[in-house]
This record gives C-alpha cells, structure tokens and sequence, in this order.
C-alpha cells in the first residue's frame, strides 16, 4: 500500500493533490505544532496579474499549541470571510470555470467550524471530492503510536502502523529521510516531483503555485485531472 503524510494547509497548491491522489491513503497532520511562518492557514490568489496573500486569522494562544488546538478568530467569521470571498468574486469573475467553482469556495469558506484543524480537513475533503480523488483520508493522532516520535521516526510509525509498502514525499523532503532506513523498515520510500505545468491565466504572465482556487478557475475538472498525473517519482 502506498501512503502520504502531511500537514493541513487551507486551500493548497496543486502538488498537495497530486501527492494525495498518488496514494492509497493520505495521512493528515492533526497533532503536529502550528507555525506562523508556515502556510496552515494562508495562501495566495491571483490579483491584477500578481500574486496576492489571503489569510485566516486565529484566535490568539500559545505558539506551542497543536493545530487541532488551535481556533480561528470570530474577527474571521464576522467580517475577514467575507472580505476574502469579494476578492475572490472580483478577481476571478471572468474566469472560464467561474460559475461551476465558485459554489464550491463559498461552501469550504463557509463551513461552520472554528477549530482550525477541521476546518482545514473540511476543505481537503470538498476539493477531493470535486476532483474525484478516491484516496482515503486519515487523521494522524487517531493512528495507534507513540505520538511523542518526531520526524523520520514518526513517520515511520505510521508507515508500520498503516502496512504501507511504499511512503511518498514531497520532493522537499529529499535531505530529510532516507531511504535505506526505511527500506530496512520494508519500505519503498519515494519522492514526488512536481512536472512543470502552466496554464492560461487571463492575458498575464503565468504565476506558479497557488492556491488551488487558481487552478480550479482556470481549469476544467478533467484537465485538472490530467495535471495530477503530472509528476516523476525519484
């Protein structure tokens, strides 16, 4: 069986789904230390040709909190939901999949839910389903291990705890796990590699890697299909 860990990011870039379509099961991070440097809770549109950040703001807490720990702000639901929405509206309204997708970004922002973690799980499931992605998703402190393992170690856990065959990484894992350690685990370890892939944004100049939204925009479900497959495994 093949298997994929990663963390809950809202809204990601294509590559997440790439990753979760590639396996049998896709594990989430639910019990893994927020960053505010990381992109958990952020991404980036289009705008006038230029990328431009949205965020989810959080209800201020210890950085030491897990991100199933961790609440989004009622700033969010009261006023910042709908500020990102219009920008959206704006900024992809004359988008060729405009009226299809758009239902489906006002349903993920608009999920009733102030944890941050299932509020994130949420949006992972909708885009899969829109994408008709079949991968089963997991929770990572639901699987039996000793949850104090970091890294490599952790991951390897989970592997064993899942019967995995085969874990596939991001290609920015390459210098973080190695692959004879887990081959003496019994484990295929792989690293995924993003093809380079473009598309027509409007009349601009082509911007890579973001949120999905962008992609989901511009793109038909079937040719977002073919994208997924658009990877080299190392």
């Amino acid at each position: 069986m093949k298997i994929a860990i990663m963390q809950p990011y809202f809204l990601p870039y294509l590559g997440y789904f790439q990753l979760l379509n590639a396996v049998k099961k896709f594990v989430v991070y639910d019990n893994i230390q927020y960053s505010k440097k990381g992109w958990i809770n952020r991404n980036r549109i289009l705008s006038n040709g230029v990328d431009s950040m949205f965020t989810i703001p959080l209800e201020k807490s210890s950085d030491y909190l897990d991100v199933n720990q961790r609440s989004i702000s009622e700033q969010f639901i009261k006023v910042e939901r709908d500020k990102i929405l219009r920008r959206i509206r704006n900024e992809y309204k004359n988008a060729p999949s405009f009226e299809s997708v758009m239902p489906l970004v006002e349903r993920v922002f608009n999920y009733p839910e102030l944890n941050l973690f299932e509020y994130i799980y949420y949006s992972i499931k909708e885009i899969s389903n829109y994408l008709e992605i079949t991968t089963q998703l997991q929770i990572s402190s639901k699987i039996n291990i000793d949850h104090n393992l970091k890294s490599q170690k952790k991951v390897l856990e989970i592997c064993k705890a899942l019967h995995a065959q085969e874990y596939i990484n991001p290609i920015g894992g390459l210098e973080l796990y190695s692959k004879k350690e887990f081959l003496d685990s019994g484990i295929k370890l792989m690293f995924m590699k993003t093809n380079s892939i473009s598309y027509q944004q409007f009349n601009n100049e082509f911007l890579p890697n973001l949120s999905i939204i962008d992609v989901l925009m511009f793109n038909s479900k079937e040719e977002i299909q073919k994208m997924l497959q658009e990877y080299e495994l190392i």
